[in-house]
């Protein structure tokens, strides 16, 4: 890694707003802003038991992972046509555009919307397509990693897969998410390995409230190629030191931990941590409009709370580029000019 330039506290805020970086830990529902579920609710005659996108906001009180995703449910069901899955998709990506996101892994849940009858086809053509346009639109890279819910059963997920098949070339890879605690990685092994064989890329959510040998399991079982969340590997001296040879990235994602209670407060989360460990940390934003931020809110937060510094900000991009599966020119790329954006931060009144 390059000698990083210098940058005093007052503008490190400046420079993590204007690095450009890639998220890898983004569920598109989590994207729904109270404002666009109501525009959706209206649009599709659809009657909120919310009296006002305020009163909506004021819901967003959880206490655990469980707590969440009931009303994250909830508001997805305002989602029903290919244009409101577009809508969403594009909202996001004008969002992290701004943030300066070149590149973005974006998870959906299509089991989350089969199940009240909505084609797998709708939800992912209207997510593919806001995808496709926005390199030339946005200037933003986009893909879709297809997630299982693992609070449901092995056969549904295979079903979800079947399903899909026609559609694989508009996804990159699969993924594993919802209620952590008593769904092991281990359960989804076989369609895994049924994934596995159709070429797609590999994660799971792995450690966020669940312990490290669910990391284990995710690694050795589903042979993941990341781990999403996987904050609870301080916990396992062996697992951090295989996490940081074979640099197995980590998408974690602060806010997020904070507001679910993984964390009593950002000042103690341990992403500097898992960074002075060598591992391949990344920051995200997993459900932003739930959880009071996008990516570049996460960042400044927790860098203000816990104190690092521009070393671990350029750390932190730069394996977000090294850990996406994007092609390596474009990798390369990118780490350019993550690389010339920090050479234009060298302070001279130090």
């Amino acid at each position: 890694m390059f000698k990083i330039p210098p940058v005093s506290a007052a503008r490190l805020p400046e420079l993590l707003r204007a690095m450009p970086k890639a998220e890898l830990h983004i569920h598109i529902e989590g994207s729904l802003e109270p404002e666009l579920i109501f525009a959706l609710a209206q649009r599709n005659g659809l009657q909120l038991p919310y009296a006002s996108v305020a009163e909506l906001r004021s819901a967003y009180a959880f206490c655990n992972l469980q707590s969440f995703l009931d009303i994250y449910y909830a508001g997805a069901s305002v989602l029903r046509h290919e244009q409101d899955f577009y809508d969403l998709a594009h909202a996001y990506l004008a969002r992290a555009a701004r943030d300066r996101v070149l590149h973005a892994e974006i998870f959906f849940d299509p089991q989350t919307h089969t199940a009240r009858g909505v084609a797998i086809e709708t939800v992912i053509d209207g997510l593919h397509r806001a995808c496709a346009e926005a390199r030339t639109g946005l200037g933003i890279s986009a893909t879709l990693i297809l997630c299982f819910l693992r609070h449901l059963s092995e056969k549904a997920a295979f079903e979800t897969l079947e399903q899909a098949e026609p559609l694989l070339d508009k996804i990159v890879g699969v993924g594993l998410d919802s209620s952590e605690q008593g769904h092991p990685p281990e359960k989804f092994a076989r369609v895994f390995a049924r994934c596995r064989e159709r070429g797609l890329h590999l994660v799971a959510h792995a450690g966020e409230e669940g312990p490290p040998a669910y990391i284990w399991s995710a690694l050795d079982v589903l042979r993941v190629e990341r781990i999403d969340h996987g904050v609870q590997a301080v916990h396992d001296a062996a697992l951090m030191q295989r996490l940081a040879h074979q640099r197995i990235a980590l998408t974690v994602c602060p806010l997020s931990n904070q507001k679910l209670c993984v964390f009593p407060s950002l000042a103690q989360h341990n992403l500097g941590r898992l960074l002075d460990a060598g591992l391949a940390a990344t920051v995200n934003s997993d459900d932003p409009a739930y959880f009071g931020g996008y990516i570049n809110e996460n960042f400044t937060q927790v860098f203000a709370a816990t104190g690092l510094t521009a070393r671990h900000a350029y750390q932190l991009a730069f394996n977000s580029f090294e850990a996406s599966f994007a092609g390596n020119a474009d990798k390369r790329l990118w780490q350019h000019q993550l690389k010339e954006s920090f050479e234009r931060f060298v302070e001279h009144d130090y």
